[in-house]
């Protein structure tokens, strides 16, 4: 899967509630279908269904333990999409360091237009 499917798959598997309480799980260790739907009001079926959805992006593989199918969490799509955020994050500090340096200057000039005001009749400045 080239990159940017795997972006779009990865953001289209987290879109779902559901699926990231699934990937938390997960990130506490491996756990079987059953293991996964118990906290749920769904079907295995239904978790099935989130679970390839999940496997589609590559956020979940499934093993073989003897009779056991235990699923367990891949994280380098998560890493992939952390990568492609941290990005946006930049942006947005250099946009709040921006802000900060208006909010200063504005503050500034108001404690300089507050020190030229003429006092009022009753000592302070109106």
């Amino acid at each position: 899967m080239a990159s940017t499917e795997l972006l779009d798959a990865t953001f289209a598997a987290l879109a779902d509630p559901t699926r990231r309480a699934i990937l938390a799980r997960l990130a506490t260790g491996e756990a079987t279908v059953t293991e996964l739907a118990a906290p749920f009001e769904m079907s295995q079926p239904a978790i099935s269904k989130h679970l390839r959805v999940l496997e589609r992006a590559g956020l979940v593989s499934r093993g073989r333990d003897a009779q056991r199918r235990p699923c367990r969490l891949e994280a380098r799509p998560l890493r992939e999409a952390t990568a492609w955020l941290a990005d946006y994050r930049d942006y947005w500090v250099q946009s709040y360091k921006r802000l900060d340096a208006l909010l200063d200057e504005l503050q500034s000039l108001d404690r300089t237009d507050t020190a030229r005001r003429p006092a009022g009749p009753d000592g302070t400045s109106e």
